[in-house]
Formats: C-alpha cells, structure tokens, sequence
C-alpha cells in the first residue's frame, strides 16, 4: 500500500510553467508504475502521463507529448510532472497514482492508489 500527496499546483499565466510533485510513503514505491491524471471543470478524468517503476520506459497521450515532461526520484519516492507552455485548458486538478501493474498504461482502472490532488489554473 502507499499514500500519496499532490503538491505544486497553483495559478499561472498561459505560456508559463508548473513543476509538479506527488510524494510517496511506504516501502515498495520502486515497484510502482506511477501516472498523472487531471479532471478538468465539468469534464471526465483524463490520462496526462505515466512512468515505469525504474523510470526508464514514460507514456503520454500524443495530445501531451512535448509540453509535459514526468520522472521519478526512487530515493526520495516522489513523481514529478513539469508543465510547460500552459494553456487555459489545462485547467484542472491534477492527481497522481500508483500502479502494480506489469505493463505501463494510461487507463485509470489500471491504478489502484490516488492522491488527493493538487488544482491548476491557467489564465488567459
């Protein structure tokens, strides 16, 4: 089992930045494949990222590829989600979760543990 924590959301102006963390607690974190999703105002939850328990293998919807960047630091058991050239539409609240599963995938059923969730707010 982990618990996770969400932290790093806030207001940002379009075009900007946010830098992400989901901190882990308990010892079979570098077993986890580890995900980012966001329930943006009024819409269903969306798949943003996601990255293998070692780190090497990372996953992103093509709608994401080149703005998000996801990593993980097994030492210090946090996943990280830098967001970069912020558009309005990423408004959301943002969560990060874990998974046993072998292969990497961007399926929430897939995820058994959440977090809490840290909200984003891109303006205009």
């Amino acid at each position: 089992q982990v618990q996770l924590v969400e932290s790093g959301g806030g207001l940002a102006q379009a075009g900007g930045s946010l830098n992400l963390s989901c901190a882990a607690s308990g010892r079979m974190f570098t077993l986890y494949n580890m995900g980012w999703f966001r329930v943006p105002p009024g819409k269903e939850r969306e798949f943003v990222a996601a990255i293998s328990a070692s780190g090497g293998n990372t996953l992103y919807p093509d709608s994401m590829k080149g703005r998000l960047t996801i990593s993980r630091d097994n030492a210090e058991k946090t996943v990280y989600l830098q967001m970069n050239s912020l558009k309005p539409e990423d408004t959301a609240v943002y969560y990060c979760a874990a998974s046993t599963g072998r292969l990497l995938l961007g399926s929430y059923r897939h995820y058994s543990w959440w977090g809490q969730g840290t909200q984003v707010t891109v303006s205009s």
